[in-house]
Protein backbone atom coordinates (compact mmCIF):
# COMPACT_ATOMS: atom_id res chain seq x y z
CA UNK A 1 0.00 0.00 0.00
CA UNK A 2 1.52 3.23 -1.13
CA UNK A 3 1.95 6.09 1.45
CA UNK A 4 -0.56 8.78 1.04
CA UNK A 5 0.73 12.05 0.84
CA UNK A 6 -0.30 15.25 3.56
CA UNK A 7 -2.64 16.58 1.08
CA UNK A 8 -4.66 13.66 0.61
CA UNK A 9 -4.44 12.96 4.43
CA UNK A 10 -6.07 16.22 4.91
CA UNK A 11 -8.89 15.40 2.49
CA UNK A 12 -9.42 12.17 4.16
CA UNK A 13 -10.09 13.93 7.55
CA UNK A 14 -12.08 16.76 5.62
CA UNK A 15 -14.31 13.60 4.22
CA UNK A 16 -14.72 12.49 7.85
CA UNK A 17 -16.17 15.77 9.19
CA UNK A 18 -18.66 15.61 6.59
CA UNK A 19 -20.10 12.43 7.67
CA UNK A 20 -20.20 14.00 10.80
CA UNK A 21 -22.70 16.32 9.76
CA UNK A 22 -24.68 13.61 9.25
CA UNK A 23 -24.13 14.35 4.85
CA UNK A 24 -22.58 11.60 2.85
CA UNK A 25 -19.17 12.62 1.55
CA UNK A 26 -19.71 11.19 -1.84
CA UNK A 27 -23.06 12.07 -2.31
CA UNK A 28 -26.54 11.20 -3.68
CA UNK A 29 -28.60 12.57 -6.70
CA UNK A 30 -29.08 15.84 -7.84
CA UNK A 31 -31.52 17.03 -10.10
CA UNK A 32 -29.80 19.71 -11.97
CA UNK A 33 -31.92 21.52 -14.63
CA UNK A 34 -28.77 23.52 -16.76
CA UNK A 35 -25.64 23.02 -18.01
CA UNK A 36 -23.06 25.80 -18.15
CA UNK A 37 -24.06 25.33 -22.16
CA UNK A 38 -27.14 25.70 -21.98
CA UNK A 39 -26.63 28.85 -19.74
CA UNK A 40 -24.77 30.99 -22.20
CA UNK A 41 -26.74 29.38 -24.94
CA UNK A 42 -29.99 30.75 -23.47
CA UNK A 43 -28.28 33.88 -21.62
CA UNK A 44 -25.39 35.08 -22.78
CA UNK A 45 -27.23 38.04 -24.60
CA UNK A 46 -29.18 39.11 -22.26
CA UNK A 47 -28.16 42.10 -19.79
CA UNK A 48 -27.67 41.80 -15.99
CA UNK A 49 -30.51 44.50 -15.62
CA UNK A 50 -32.44 41.73 -18.15
CA UNK A 51 -31.62 38.81 -16.16
CA UNK A 52 -32.26 40.24 -12.45
CA UNK A 53 -35.64 41.62 -13.60
CA UNK A 54 -36.26 37.86 -15.12
CA UNK A 55 -35.05 36.11 -11.75
CA UNK A 56 -34.13 32.70 -13.83
CA UNK A 57 -33.46 30.32 -11.46
CA UNK A 58 -30.79 27.54 -12.41
CA UNK A 59 -29.60 24.10 -10.79
CA UNK A 60 -25.91 23.43 -12.14
CA UNK A 61 -23.51 20.66 -10.86
CA UNK A 62 -20.25 20.00 -11.24
CA UNK A 63 -16.63 19.76 -10.27
CA UNK A 64 -14.59 22.82 -8.41
CA UNK A 65 -11.62 24.47 -10.59
CA UNK A 66 -11.45 27.56 -8.76
CA UNK A 67 -12.31 28.95 -5.65
CA UNK A 68 -11.49 32.35 -3.79
CA UNK A 69 -13.10 33.48 -0.56
CA UNK A 70 -13.15 36.17 1.53
CA UNK A 71 -14.97 37.24 4.60
CA UNK A 72 -18.38 36.60 3.89
CA UNK A 73 -18.56 35.97 0.23
CA UNK A 74 -16.52 34.04 -2.09
CA UNK A 75 -16.23 32.91 -5.75
CA UNK A 76 -15.68 29.70 -7.11
CA UNK A 77 -15.87 27.90 -10.96
CA UNK A 78 -17.48 24.67 -11.42
CA UNK A 79 -16.83 22.57 -14.31
CA UNK A 80 -19.43 20.36 -16.02
CA UNK A 81 -19.18 18.69 -19.39
CA UNK A 82 -19.95 22.01 -21.22
CA UNK A 83 -17.06 23.83 -19.41
CA UNK A 84 -17.15 26.02 -16.51
CA UNK A 85 -19.50 28.55 -14.55
CA UNK A 86 -19.14 30.60 -12.27
CA UNK A 87 -20.57 30.64 -8.51
CA UNK A 88 -20.88 33.39 -5.93
CA UNK A 89 -21.15 32.24 -2.66
CA UNK A 90 -22.51 34.98 0.33
CA UNK A 91 -23.22 33.86 3.70
CA UNK A 92 -26.72 35.78 3.97
CA UNK A 93 -27.76 34.21 0.67
CA UNK A 94 -26.78 30.65 1.67
CA UNK A 95 -26.51 29.94 5.62
CA UNK A 96 -23.80 29.67 7.72
CA UNK A 97 -23.62 25.59 7.57
CA UNK A 98 -23.39 25.80 3.59
CA UNK A 99 -21.01 28.96 3.60
CA UNK A 100 -18.68 27.06 5.98
CA UNK A 101 -19.22 23.96 3.27
CA UNK A 102 -18.16 25.92 0.63
CA UNK A 103 -15.06 27.53 2.83
CA UNK A 104 -14.16 23.83 3.85
CA UNK A 105 -14.21 22.48 0.03
CA UNK A 106 -11.47 21.50 -1.41
CA UNK A 107 -10.37 21.89 -5.71
CA UNK A 108 -11.11 19.39 -7.52
CA UNK A 109 -15.04 18.30 -5.13
CA UNK A 110 -17.68 17.80 -6.52
CA UNK A 111 -21.35 20.38 -5.65
CA UNK A 112 -24.48 21.27 -6.66
CA UNK A 113 -25.72 24.76 -6.90
CA UNK A 114 -29.03 26.26 -6.96
CA UNK A 115 -29.67 29.88 -7.24
CA UNK A 116 -30.14 32.82 -10.11
CA UNK A 117 -28.15 34.15 -13.06
CA UNK A 118 -26.60 37.84 -12.75
CA UNK A 119 -23.72 39.07 -14.04
CA UNK A 120 -21.20 40.72 -11.98
CA UNK A 121 -19.29 43.98 -12.57
CA UNK A 122 -16.63 42.34 -14.86
CA UNK A 123 -19.28 40.98 -17.32
CA UNK A 124 -19.05 37.77 -16.19
CA UNK A 125 -22.15 35.70 -16.81
CA UNK A 126 -22.69 33.58 -13.25
CA UNK A 127 -25.06 32.02 -10.43
CA UNK A 128 -25.86 33.74 -7.47
CA UNK A 129 -26.18 30.61 -5.29
CA UNK A 130 -29.13 30.14 -2.52
CA UNK A 131 -28.19 26.63 -1.48
CA UNK A 132 -25.00 24.90 -1.97
CA UNK A 133 -25.52 20.63 -1.91
CA UNK A 134 -22.18 19.08 -1.21
CA UNK A 135 -22.15 16.21 -3.56
CA UNK A 136 -18.54 14.36 -3.77
CA UNK A 137 -15.16 14.71 -1.88
CA UNK A 138 -12.13 14.50 -3.97
CA UNK A 139 -9.61 12.05 -1.88
CA UNK A 140 -6.65 13.21 -4.60
CA UNK A 141 -6.17 16.92 -5.33
CA UNK A 142 -5.56 17.77 -9.16
CA UNK A 143 -2.91 18.34 -10.94
CA UNK A 144 -1.39 21.66 -10.61
CA UNK A 145 -3.39 24.38 -12.51
CA UNK A 146 -1.28 25.83 -14.83
CA UNK A 147 0.65 22.61 -15.45
CA UNK A 148 -2.02 19.72 -15.92
CA UNK A 149 -0.35 16.36 -16.27
CA UNK A 150 3.19 17.04 -18.09
CA UNK A 151 4.00 13.44 -18.42
CA UNK A 152 1.98 12.56 -21.84
CA UNK A 153 2.38 8.69 -20.79
CA UNK A 154 0.25 9.71 -17.90
CA UNK A 155 -2.07 11.66 -19.87
CA UNK A 156 -3.41 8.45 -21.44
CA UNK A 157 -3.17 6.08 -18.88
CA UNK A 158 -5.18 8.34 -16.47
CA UNK A 159 -7.14 9.78 -19.34
CA UNK A 160 -10.24 10.66 -16.87
CA UNK A 161 -7.57 13.78 -15.05
CA UNK A 162 -6.56 14.63 -18.30
CA UNK A 163 -10.47 15.03 -19.37
CA UNK A 164 -10.85 17.46 -16.65
CA UNK A 165 -7.48 19.59 -16.61
CA UNK A 166 -6.96 19.66 -20.92
CA UNK A 167 -10.07 21.42 -22.50
CA UNK A 168 -8.98 19.78 -26.22
CA UNK A 169 -9.06 16.33 -24.46
CA UNK A 170 -12.59 16.72 -23.86
CA UNK A 171 -13.01 18.57 -27.66
CA UNK A 172 -11.93 15.57 -29.03
CA UNK A 173 -13.70 12.87 -26.57
CA UNK A 174 -17.24 14.88 -27.79
CA UNK A 175 -16.27 15.02 -31.51
CA UNK A 176 -15.24 12.11 -32.47
CA UNK A 177 -18.70 10.08 -31.83
CA UNK A 178 -20.42 13.31 -33.74
CA UNK A 179 -17.73 12.28 -36.50
CA UNK A 180 -18.62 8.45 -36.03
CA UNK A 181 -23.00 9.63 -36.02
CA UNK A 182 -21.93 11.48 -39.02
CA UNK A 183 -20.88 8.70 -40.95
CA UNK A 184 -23.86 6.18 -39.66
CA UNK A 185 -26.12 8.91 -41.12
CA UNK A 186 -24.62 9.23 -44.57
CA UNK A 187 -24.53 5.10 -45.11
CA UNK A 188 -27.50 4.82 -44.06
CA UNK A 189 -28.77 7.89 -46.02
CA UNK A 190 -27.03 5.50 -49.07
CA UNK A 191 -29.12 2.62 -48.48
CA UNK A 192 -26.55 0.60 -46.50
CA UNK A 193 -27.73 -1.48 -43.54
CA UNK A 194 -25.43 -1.23 -40.24
CA UNK A 195 -24.71 -4.97 -38.82
CA UNK A 196 -22.81 -7.19 -36.32
CA UNK A 197 -20.58 -9.53 -36.69
CA UNK A 198 -18.42 -12.38 -34.74
CA UNK A 199 -15.36 -10.89 -32.74
CA UNK A 200 -14.09 -14.31 -32.23
CA UNK A 201 -13.21 -16.48 -34.81
CA UNK A 202 -11.52 -19.68 -35.11
CA UNK A 203 -9.71 -18.86 -38.70
CA UNK A 204 -7.02 -16.11 -39.11
CA UNK A 205 -8.76 -13.98 -42.43
CA UNK A 206 -10.23 -10.81 -43.88
CA UNK A 207 -6.59 -8.99 -43.81
CA UNK A 208 -2.90 -9.53 -43.26
CA UNK A 209 -1.89 -9.14 -39.62
CA UNK A 210 -0.82 -11.11 -36.74
CA UNK A 211 -3.58 -11.97 -34.39
CA UNK A 212 -4.61 -12.10 -30.60
CA UNK A 213 -5.51 -15.55 -29.73
CA UNK A 214 -7.32 -16.32 -26.56
CA UNK A 215 -9.23 -19.90 -25.60
CA UNK A 216 -12.79 -21.08 -25.53
CA UNK A 217 -12.82 -23.31 -22.37
CA UNK A 218 -16.28 -24.58 -23.31
CA UNK A 219 -15.17 -25.64 -26.32
CA UNK A 220 -11.17 -26.57 -25.07
CA UNK A 221 -10.52 -24.37 -28.26
CA UNK A 222 -7.87 -21.47 -29.15
CA UNK A 223 -9.57 -18.80 -31.19
CA UNK A 224 -8.63 -15.80 -32.61
CA UNK A 225 -9.67 -11.75 -32.20
CA UNK A 226 -10.79 -10.65 -35.27
CA UNK A 227 -8.47 -8.75 -37.47
CA UNK A 228 -11.24 -7.40 -40.18
CA UNK A 229 -14.63 -7.56 -40.86
CA UNK A 230 -14.63 -8.15 -44.27
CA UNK A 231 -15.36 -12.13 -44.56
CA UNK A 232 -18.81 -12.42 -42.52
CA UNK A 233 -20.21 -9.25 -44.43
CA UNK A 234 -19.77 -10.62 -47.93
CA UNK A 235 -21.41 -13.40 -46.90
CA UNK A 236 -24.28 -10.88 -45.91
CA UNK A 237 -23.97 -10.30 -49.30
CA UNK A 238 -24.36 -13.73 -50.78
CA UNK A 239 -27.35 -13.87 -48.75
CA UNK A 240 -28.88 -10.77 -50.35
CA UNK A 241 -28.45 -7.95 -48.28
CA UNK A 242 -26.58 -5.94 -51.00
CA UNK A 243 -25.09 -2.91 -48.93
CA UNK A 244 -23.84 -3.67 -45.63
CA UNK A 245 -21.85 -1.68 -43.35
CA UNK A 246 -20.55 -2.27 -40.01
CA UNK A 247 -18.21 -0.53 -37.31
CA UNK A 248 -16.27 -2.18 -34.97
CA UNK A 249 -13.31 -3.26 -33.07
CA UNK A 250 -10.46 -4.81 -34.59
CA UNK A 251 -7.39 -6.44 -33.10
CA UNK A 252 -3.91 -6.90 -34.55
CA UNK A 253 -1.12 -8.11 -31.93
CA UNK A 254 1.45 -5.42 -33.77
CA UNK A 255 3.46 -2.47 -32.17
CA UNK A 256 2.28 0.75 -31.33
CA UNK A 257 3.55 3.99 -32.28
CA UNK A 258 1.17 7.21 -32.91
CA UNK A 259 -0.30 5.37 -35.97
CA UNK A 260 -1.10 2.28 -34.80
CA UNK A 261 -3.23 0.71 -31.47
CA UNK A 262 -3.45 -2.74 -30.90
CA UNK A 263 -7.10 -2.78 -30.64
CA UNK A 264 -8.64 0.10 -33.02
CA UNK A 265 -12.19 0.37 -34.60
CA UNK A 266 -11.98 -0.23 -38.26
CA UNK A 267 -15.56 0.23 -40.59
CA UNK A 268 -16.04 -1.68 -43.30
CA UNK A 269 -18.81 -1.47 -46.34
CA UNK A 270 -19.80 -3.40 -49.31
CA UNK A 271 -22.76 -2.77 -52.01
CA UNK A 272 -23.61 -5.00 -54.59
CA UNK A 273 -23.66 -4.18 -58.42
CA UNK A 274 -20.68 -1.31 -57.61
CA UNK A 275 -17.09 -1.39 -58.28
CA UNK A 276 -13.82 0.17 -57.18
CA UNK A 277 -15.08 3.57 -58.88
CA UNK A 278 -18.26 3.31 -56.64
CA UNK A 279 -16.25 3.00 -53.54
CA UNK A 280 -14.25 6.18 -54.69
CA UNK A 281 -17.31 8.19 -54.99
CA UNK A 282 -18.53 7.03 -51.94
CA UNK A 283 -15.57 7.92 -49.61
CA UNK A 284 -14.40 11.13 -51.29
CA UNK A 285 -18.40 12.45 -50.37
CA UNK A 286 -18.39 10.64 -47.04
CA UNK A 287 -15.47 12.63 -46.11
CA UNK A 288 -16.24 16.10 -47.54
CA UNK A 289 -19.98 15.36 -45.77
CA UNK A 290 -18.51 14.82 -42.01
CA UNK A 291 -16.25 18.06 -43.48
CA UNK A 292 -19.01 20.13 -43.93
CA UNK A 293 -21.47 18.83 -40.83
CA UNK A 294 -19.87 18.14 -38.35
CA UNK A 295 -17.06 21.00 -38.99
CA UNK A 296 -18.25 23.04 -41.64
CA UNK A 297 -15.18 23.43 -43.08
CA UNK A 298 -12.53 21.52 -46.25
CA UNK A 299 -9.40 22.33 -44.97
CA UNK A 300 -7.52 20.72 -41.92
CA UNK A 301 -3.98 20.83 -40.58
CA UNK A 302 -2.60 17.58 -40.17
CA UNK A 303 0.83 15.72 -40.56
CA UNK A 304 2.27 19.18 -40.96
CA UNK A 305 0.54 19.63 -44.01
CA UNK A 306 -2.63 21.99 -44.82
CA UNK A 307 -4.93 19.31 -46.21
CA UNK A 308 -7.66 20.00 -48.58
CA UNK A 309 -10.38 17.70 -49.08
CA UNK A 310 -12.41 19.62 -51.51
CA UNK A 311 -12.43 17.55 -55.02
CA UNK A 312 -12.19 16.12 -57.54
CA UNK A 313 -9.33 13.98 -55.57
CA UNK A 314 -6.15 12.59 -57.41
CA UNK A 315 -6.27 9.26 -58.93
CA UNK A 316 -3.03 7.37 -59.58
CA UNK A 317 -1.96 3.55 -60.39
CA UNK A 318 0.90 2.58 -57.95
CA UNK A 319 3.27 1.30 -60.99
CA UNK A 320 2.82 5.07 -62.60
CA UNK A 321 3.46 6.88 -59.11
CA UNK A 322 6.44 4.62 -58.99
CA UNK A 323 7.71 5.69 -62.27
CA UNK A 324 7.29 9.30 -61.82
CA UNK A 325 9.62 8.87 -58.90
CA UNK A 326 12.17 6.41 -59.81
CA UNK A 327 11.72 6.00 -63.69
CA UNK A 328 11.12 2.52 -63.45
CA UNK A 329 8.08 1.34 -65.51
CA UNK A 330 6.83 -1.39 -63.92
CA UNK A 331 3.77 -2.26 -66.47
CA UNK A 332 6.55 -4.08 -68.71
CA UNK A 333 7.00 -7.43 -68.55
CA UNK A 334 9.27 -8.66 -65.81
CA UNK A 335 10.54 -11.44 -64.73
CA UNK A 336 11.20 -12.44 -61.07
CA UNK A 337 15.71 -12.05 -61.39
CA UNK A 338 15.01 -8.76 -63.29
CA UNK A 339 12.99 -7.45 -60.35
CA UNK A 340 15.45 -8.50 -57.82
CA UNK A 341 18.51 -6.98 -59.38
CA UNK A 342 16.45 -3.82 -59.25
CA UNK A 343 15.73 -3.97 -55.79
CA UNK A 344 18.74 -4.62 -54.81
CA UNK A 345 20.03 -1.67 -57.18
CA UNK A 346 17.98 0.56 -54.79
CA UNK A 347 18.95 -1.14 -51.61
CA UNK A 348 15.65 -2.51 -51.12
CA UNK A 349 15.77 -5.39 -48.90
CA UNK A 350 13.41 -8.59 -50.43
CA UNK A 351 12.22 -11.05 -47.98
CA UNK A 352 11.74 -14.79 -48.64
CA UNK A 353 8.59 -15.06 -48.69
CA UNK A 354 8.41 -11.50 -50.58
CA UNK A 355 10.46 -12.92 -53.95
CA UNK A 356 7.72 -12.09 -56.24
CA UNK A 357 7.60 -9.28 -58.69
CA UNK A 358 4.61 -7.89 -57.36
CA UNK A 359 5.64 -7.47 -53.78
CA UNK A 360 8.63 -6.09 -54.96
CA UNK A 361 6.87 -3.49 -56.97
CA UNK A 362 4.70 -2.48 -53.18
CA UNK A 363 8.64 -2.23 -51.60
CA UNK A 364 9.71 0.16 -54.40
CA UNK A 365 6.23 1.97 -53.48
CA UNK A 366 6.59 1.93 -50.38
CA UNK A 367 10.58 3.36 -50.31
CA UNK A 368 9.72 5.96 -52.66
CA UNK A 369 6.01 7.15 -53.32
CA UNK A 370 3.58 6.67 -49.91
CA UNK A 371 5.05 9.31 -47.94
CA UNK A 372 4.82 12.09 -51.13
CA UNK A 373 0.68 11.63 -51.44
CA UNK A 374 0.12 14.65 -49.35
CA UNK A 375 -3.41 15.44 -50.17
CA UNK A 376 -5.74 13.12 -50.91
CA UNK A 377 -5.07 10.44 -53.48
CA UNK A 378 -6.48 7.38 -54.65
CA UNK A 379 -3.56 5.18 -55.05
CA UNK A 380 -4.66 2.00 -57.42
CA UNK A 381 -3.65 -0.95 -59.46
CA UNK A 382 -2.09 -3.01 -56.68
CA UNK A 383 -0.05 -6.13 -57.84
CA UNK A 384 -2.02 -9.49 -57.47
CA UNK A 385 0.10 -11.08 -54.70
CA UNK A 386 -0.31 -8.85 -52.40
CA UNK A 387 -4.27 -8.40 -52.76
CA UNK A 388 -5.41 -11.71 -52.03
CA UNK A 389 -9.36 -10.76 -51.70
CA UNK A 390 -9.49 -8.72 -54.75
CA UNK A 391 -10.77 -9.43 -58.69
CA UNK A 392 -8.08 -9.20 -61.28
CA UNK A 393 -7.66 -6.37 -63.43
CA UNK A 394 -9.67 -7.69 -66.44
CA UNK A 395 -7.00 -5.66 -68.90
CA UNK A 396 -4.21 -6.89 -66.61
CA UNK A 397 -4.18 -9.93 -64.78
CA UNK A 398 -0.91 -9.03 -62.82
CA UNK A 399 -2.77 -6.54 -61.00
CA UNK A 400 -6.26 -5.98 -59.19
CA UNK A 401 -8.86 -3.89 -59.10
CA UNK A 402 -8.14 -2.28 -55.76
CA UNK A 403 -7.10 0.97 -54.17
CA UNK A 404 -6.05 2.80 -51.49
CA UNK A 405 -6.65 6.49 -49.85
CA UNK A 406 -3.28 7.86 -48.86
CA UNK A 407 -3.36 11.29 -47.31
CA UNK A 408 -0.40 13.22 -45.53
CA UNK A 409 1.78 10.22 -46.21
CA UNK A 410 -0.73 7.39 -44.47
CA UNK A 411 -3.56 5.40 -45.18
CA UNK A 412 -6.84 6.28 -44.49
CA UNK A 413 -8.59 3.58 -46.73
CA UNK A 414 -8.57 0.34 -49.05
CA UNK A 415 -11.36 -0.80 -51.51
CA UNK A 416 -11.51 -3.44 -53.84
CA UNK A 417 -13.54 -4.62 -56.83
CA UNK A 418 -14.68 -7.29 -54.56
CA UNK A 419 -13.61 -10.90 -55.64
CA UNK A 420 -16.66 -13.11 -56.09
CA UNK A 421 -15.03 -16.21 -58.53
CA UNK A 422 -14.64 -18.85 -56.04
CA UNK A 423 -12.13 -21.34 -58.12
CA UNK A 424 -10.27 -17.95 -58.11
CA UNK A 425 -10.49 -17.31 -54.54
CA UNK A 426 -9.52 -21.19 -53.33
CA UNK A 427 -6.19 -20.60 -55.42
CA UNK A 428 -5.57 -17.37 -53.53
CA UNK A 429 -5.85 -18.60 -50.14
CA UNK A 430 -3.56 -21.94 -51.15
CA UNK A 431 -0.84 -19.30 -52.01
CA UNK A 432 -1.31 -17.85 -48.74
CA UNK A 433 -0.39 -21.07 -47.42
CA UNK A 434 2.85 -21.06 -48.83
CA UNK A 435 3.76 -17.55 -47.97
CA UNK A 436 3.26 -18.80 -44.29
CA UNK A 437 5.40 -21.54 -44.90
CA UNK A 438 8.16 -19.31 -46.53
CA UNK A 439 7.84 -17.38 -43.34
CA UNK A 440 5.25 -14.82 -43.61
CA UNK A 441 3.18 -14.72 -40.40
CA UNK A 442 0.68 -12.18 -41.98
CA UNK A 443 -0.70 -14.77 -44.04
CA UNK A 444 -4.36 -15.76 -44.54
CA UNK A 445 -5.96 -19.16 -43.42
CA UNK A 446 -8.32 -20.57 -46.16
CA UNK A 447 -11.70 -19.72 -45.14
CA UNK A 448 -13.89 -22.92 -46.89
CA UNK A 449 -17.23 -21.87 -45.50
CA UNK A 450 -16.83 -18.82 -47.22
CA UNK A 451 -15.50 -20.18 -50.52
CA UNK A 452 -18.94 -22.09 -50.09
CA UNK A 453 -20.78 -19.32 -50.14
CA UNK A 454 -18.92 -17.71 -53.07
CA UNK A 455 -20.05 -20.68 -55.05
CA UNK A 456 -23.84 -19.81 -54.07
CA UNK A 457 -23.07 -17.09 -56.00
CA UNK A 458 -22.16 -13.58 -54.40
CA UNK A 459 -23.18 -10.42 -57.20
CA UNK A 460 -20.58 -8.28 -58.07
CA UNK A 461 -19.42 -5.80 -55.31
CA UNK A 462 -17.33 -2.88 -54.52
CA UNK A 463 -16.42 -3.05 -50.78
CA UNK A 464 -13.89 -0.71 -48.67
CA UNK A 465 -12.39 -0.15 -44.96
CA UNK A 466 -11.70 2.12 -42.79
CA UNK A 467 -9.44 3.26 -40.22
CA UNK A 468 -12.04 5.53 -38.32
CA UNK A 469 -9.28 6.52 -35.51
CA UNK A 470 -7.02 7.90 -38.75
CA UNK A 471 -10.45 9.47 -39.93
CA UNK A 472 -10.82 11.35 -36.64
CA UNK A 473 -7.30 12.31 -36.25
CA UNK A 474 -7.64 13.90 -39.63
CA UNK A 475 -10.52 15.92 -38.64
CA UNK A 476 -9.52 16.75 -34.99
CA UNK A 477 -6.16 17.92 -36.52
CA UNK A 478 -4.21 15.20 -33.92
CA UNK A 479 -1.13 13.77 -34.91
CA UNK A 480 -1.35 10.42 -32.51
CA UNK A 481 -3.97 7.99 -32.65
CA UNK A 482 -3.56 7.90 -28.94
CA UNK A 483 -5.16 11.68 -28.94
CA UNK A 484 -8.10 10.16 -30.36
CA UNK A 485 -8.58 7.20 -28.54
CA UNK A 486 -10.21 7.49 -24.83
CA UNK A 487 -8.19 4.28 -23.60
CA UNK A 488 -5.29 4.07 -25.59
CA UNK A 489 -3.08 0.44 -24.83
CA UNK A 490 -0.11 1.15 -22.72
CA UNK A 491 2.56 -0.17 -21.45
CA UNK A 492 2.48 -1.29 -17.76
CA UNK A 493 3.64 1.23 -15.13
CA UNK A 494 7.25 0.00 -14.07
Amino acid sequence: MRELTEQEVVRREKANAIRNLGLDPFGHRFDRTHTSGDIRKQYAENTGEELESMNVAVKVAGRIMTKRGKGKAGFMHIQDRDGQIQIYMKLDNVGEENYDLFLKADLGDIVGIEGTLFVTHTGELSVRASKYVHLVKALRPLPEKFHGLIDIEERYRRRYVDLIMNEDAKRVAFLRPRIIRSIQNYMDGRGFTEVETPILSTLLTGASARPFVTHHNAQDLDMYLRIALELPLKRLLVGGMEAVYEIGRVFRNEGMDPKHNPEFTLMEAYLAYSDLEGMMELTENMFQTIAREVFGKMTYQFGGYEIDLKGPWKRVSMVDAIKEQTGIDFKKDMTLEEALALAEEHHIEVQEHERTVGHIINLFFEKYVEETLIQPTFLYGHPLEISPLTKKNPDDPRFVDRFELFIAGKEFANAYTELNDPIDQLERFEEQLKERDLGNEEANDIDYDFVEALEYGMPPAGGIGYGIDRLCMLFLEQESIRDVLLFPTMKERS
